[in-house]
């Protein structure tokens, strides 16, 4: 099968000519020309010669009368679903023609016992009426399932591909991934995600350069022709780490374990619990003052169960102010002894914490910023 891309041509789909998208209106074969509707109402007649041979002209992303999952590959087919998937499509079939025609058959001269339903007689009610009906009793079995849109959805689906119209794009075979990442490139390219999220942000032409460097100083110069051109490094990196437009610290944030992970914890200070509370008792910040509710915010490290810090402010607070509160436990020290004692509690705590900053990179809390 040819590598080539295809041009989807058909009523409906988008093309992007020069930079500014048309809307396909419609197709003329026997001319072998096709009217192309802008977004301002403007028409225009080109030939299907000039459209392959326009050297910026290229199918929409956004409108297209390929469905996404087969966009750029093979056409999915019945043998792409298992045997439940295939009873699954047929069973949505079945619904779909009941709302359409009051039959599951779809054909009214040879109806199934028992049809049509209460609800479902086309000589009684509208298409919309049945397809409400149709909803009320998805929603009677599972109300977050299937919706209105739902249906409307899948309705034009099957006109437009047939059966296989209402599967689910998930149900259908995976992608076969980039040829061209071989081993070398993959490491490679982790290596530099790795090196770029400690850093400022920098482009997409230097992140190339730098897998370049690493695969040149590590695998020699014959291992640069493996590396594949700058439009299949940007198209992975957008796949593989997304596209980056956050700020360096979150996604260095985001590198953490995302929520029902673990952390393994195997040395103090790598993690530092913090929590605020409203502490039972008032307190006076003079002699004289007035007596107010304070909040506590403790630290404390989960692989010792040892308090490393707290801090009490007069009111609730925010991660953005819990964030120095490693920083502060990690520079204080032990109490001291009196004067003229000598002992080993006279000398200050090392710090737990990596670096020679002596506090931790980043701080992750559960409450709001």
């Amino acid at each position: 099968m040819s590598g080539y891309p295809v041009l989807d041509l058909s009523a409906g789909a988008g093309v992007v000519l020069d930079g500014v998208e048309w809307l396909v209106e419609r197709a003329e074969p026997h001319h072998a020309q096709v009217v192309l509707l802008s977004a301002g109402g403007d028409r225009m007649t080109v030939s299907f010669r000039f459209l392959l041979g326009h050297p910026n002209c290229r199918a929409s992303t956004r409108t297209s009368a390929v469905p996404a999952a087969s966009r750029g590959r093979q056409a999915a087919v019945s043998g792409d679903l298992t045997v439940q998937q295939q009873e699954w499509v047929a069973l949505r079939v079945a619904h779909l023609l009941e709302v359409e025609t009051g039959f599951r058959g779809g054909d009214p001269q040879r109806p199934a016992l028992g049809e049509p339903r209460a609800g479902y007689d086309p000589a009684a009610t509208t298409v919309t009426e049945r397809r409400r009906r149709k909803v009320a009793e998805f929603a009677a079995l599972d109300p977050d399932r299937v919706g209105y849109r739902t249906l409307l959805r899948w309705e034009m689906r099957r006109r437009r591909f047939g059966a296989l119209g209402c599967a689910d794009d998930r149900w259908l075979r995976y992608r076969s991934g980039h040829p061209s990442i071989g081993e070398r490139v993959r490491e490679a390219i982790h290596a530099v995600h790795q090196e770029t999220l400690h850093r400022s942000r920098v482009s997409m032409r230097t992140r190339e350069r730098m897998i370049h460097q690493y695969v040149r100083e590590k695998f020699g110069d014959q291992a640069v022709e493996e590396v594949p051109s700058y439009g299949t490094l940007w198209l992975v990196w957008r796949e593989w780490f997304g596209p980056g437009g956050a700020r360096q610290r979150y996604l260095r944030t985001a590198e953490l374990p995302a929520p029902g992970g673990h952390v393994v914890v195997h040395r103090p200070g790598q993690v530092v619990a913090l929590d605020t509370t409203i502490l039972p008792v008032k307190v006076r910040e003079t002699v004289f003052g007035e007596p107010v509710s304070v909040h506590l915010t403790l630290a404390l490290d989960v692989y010792t169960h040892s308090l490393v810090g707290f801090r009490l402010t007069l009111v609730s607070d925010r991660s953005v102010d819990v964030t120095p509160q490693p920083t502060t436990s990690s520079r204080s020290t032990t109490p001291t002894q009196p004067p003229g004692t000598c002992t080993p509690w006279s000398m200050p705590r090392p710090s737990a914490w990596p670096g020679s900053a002596g506090s931790p990179r980043s701080s992750t809390t559960s409450r709001p910023a």
